[in-house]
């Protein structure tokens, strides 16, 4: 597919994967919306970036009513997008047992519910203007669950299923509904994930520190 001049919303454009996305699709001649929570990391990689017309949109996704209101308001205003890349998300790494309750939530704020709050604020507009892309991101435990994943696991899958139905509901609309579902790859996400607290446990994991690396991952992205 040809990226030239076409807009590309990443979600937790920040670090990682979508930092990753943002370059590439960068290169390739796309306009980027980066967004995020930490602005100045935000503004630093757009600095970075080949071309020019890049947006920043500083959105927090455990906010999710936040999102669809705002982003719903200012829909024209951002402008057309051709593909919306639902990236953010946290990890978590803790037994069930063990778990606050609130865990879950904060899993399910950030990696389901303002993943759908922000499709439904942009799903509108790219119907509107003739099609689109939805991806996002999942995980293979969206596919498979493990031990200390309760919360995460659960919340992939959640996405996993969203997005089936929705590319039943959108397949005549010219809506490309696409879900990626990685296994590890080298980031900071096991730095950030939760413990049983929900606070980020801020220490390395032998299969991300030895997963893919996040550009070769991103490349094989952006050609599914």
């Amino acid at each position: 597919m040809n990226f030239n001049h076409k807009t590309v919303w990443i979600t937790g454009a920040s670090s990682g994967i979508g930092k990753e996305l943002a370059i590439q699709f960068a290169q390739l001649g796309a306009q980027v919306i980066l967004s995020a929570r930490n602005v100045e990391k935000l503004q630093q990689l757009s600095n970075e970036l080949a071309g020019t017309q890049h947006k920043i949109i500083a959105l927090d996704l455990s906010q999710p009513e936040q999102v669809l209101e705002y982003v719903t308001k200012n829909i024209n205003d951002i402008g057309k997008v051709d593909i919306l890349i639902n990236n953010a998300g946290v990890s978590q790494r803790s037994l069930f047992s063990e778990n606050d309750f609130s865990v879950y939530r904060q899993l399910m704020e950030v990696n389901y519910f303002g993943l759908v709050a922000l499709t439904k604020a942009v799903l509108p507009s790219m119907v509107k203007n003739g099609g689109g892309s939805v991806v996002s991101i999942s995980s293979v435990a969206g596919k498979v669950g493990s031990q200390f994943r309760t919360g995460y696991s659960g919340s992939k899958y959640a996405v996993v299923g969203f997005m089936d139905c929705l590319r039943a509901e959108v397949a005549n609309k010219n809506i490309h509904c696409l879900t990626i579902c990685p296994g590890s790859i080298k980031t900071a996400i096991a730095h950030n994930s939760l413990n049983e607290h929900g606070v980020a446990q801020n220490k390395a994991e032998h299969s991300i520190e030895n997963g893919m690396d996040v550009t070769l991952a991103v490349k094989q992205m952006i050609n599914a």
